[in-house]
């Protein structure tokens, strides 16, 4: 026997009323709100960095055209800073300096924090302290790495000519000889800031997928031609950014001259920045100082950009 099943009539049905989207006003005063909100907890990081960083460089600018002393009314000179700044005797030097301070901390200090990261990340033990001594550097005062080298390359009692006398190897000036000091400060900035850029090689290296690696070894590839086909090409962009970024740090080098050499032997390590140091707190010229700070923020910027726009178009053309 069948059994019947009451239907019921259409229009008994309960229908749930659909919700009614809010009103449009509504949300946009909701989404002002929310935008206001988070304007609100970025006010206070806006205005420390308006008050500390933009002011005082728009502040550098126009004194670089003023004759300037503190406790004095500025007065305009026009380009005159410049011109004076460019007759000084130092300005040569300070310049032929920093570059070639650039340039040896690019052909050392760039190559060994990467071969340091490919080394720690084939490392299958103690991983953990390794990177800890690597970076420790990083975690001393730019001021105390820069006393303990002095100490260091003492041509007197210092660990470096202790070390070359117990091996039975001649000792040397270290920094306090002309044709030794400025590679003397390069060791020294390199140990000191290279645990910061092993970890970043490190992360690098690791985000590379073991596949390629694999790949590469069934095809014979050797180690130097998995670095080179492999692993290279898979860490470019963070070597082209920390390549910028190691020179603007390198043409700004000021702790090491002004701590351990004073910008000598025979101004053999006097850099722009000690330059400018100088004449701010040495000549109380703060208008030269300023000049000098324009200079070298114009050359940084025009290099920062040319080197951005030669790495974008080799990516486009790659």
């Amino acid at each position: 026997m069948t059994k019947t099943v009451a239907r019921r009539p259409a229009d008994a049905i309960a229908v749930r009323p659909v919700q009614a989207p809010p009103p449009v006003a509504g949300r946009g005063r909701r989404r002002l709100h929310d935008q206001a909100r988070a304007y609100a907890f970025l006010l206070g990081g806006l205005l420390c960095f308006a008050l500390f960083s933009w002011y005082p460089a728009i502040r550098a600018v126009v004194i670089a055209f003023q004759k300037y002393t503190p406790g004095s009314s500025p007065e305009w000179v026009g380009t005159a800073n410049f011109t004076r700044v460019l007759h000084d005797p130092e300005f040569g030097a300070a310049w032929r300096n920093t570059l070639t301070f650039t340039l040896l901390a690019l052909l050392i200090g760039f190559a060994i924090p990467f071969v340091l990261a490919l080394v720690l990340n084939e490392l299958r033990h103690a991983k953990a302290f390794f990177r800890v001594v690597v970076y420790l550097p990083v975690m001393i005062p730019p001021v105390v790495t820069a006393l303990l080298w002095k100490w260091f390359y003492d041509p007197g009692a210092g660990l470096a000519n202790e070390a070359l006398r117990f091996a039975h190897l001649p000792t040397s000036n270290w920094t306090n000889g002309a044709d030794t000091a400025l590679i003397s400060l390069v060791a020294v900035a390199t140990w000191a800031n290279m645990g910061g850029t092993v970890l970043i090689y490190l992360a690098a290296l690791q985000s590379i997928p073991g596949e390629l690696y694999e790949a590469a070894e069934l095809d014979g590839a050797n180690l130097w031609q998995r670095v080179r086909h492999v692993t290279i090409p898979q860490t470019r962009f963070v070597i082209l950014m920390l390549m910028l970024l190691q020179i603007i740090a390198t043409m700004q080098v000021f702790t090491e001259p002004f701590v351990i050499t004073g910008g000598g032997p025979e101004d053999a390590t006097v850099t722009v920045l000690y330059l400018i140091y100088k004449y701010a707190f040495l000549y109380n010229d703060f208008g030269g100082a300023c000049a000098l700070s324009v200079m070298l923020l114009v050359l940084l910027g025009l290099f920062s950009a040319l080197y951005l726009r030669l790495t974008r178009s080799g990516e486009e053309d790659a």
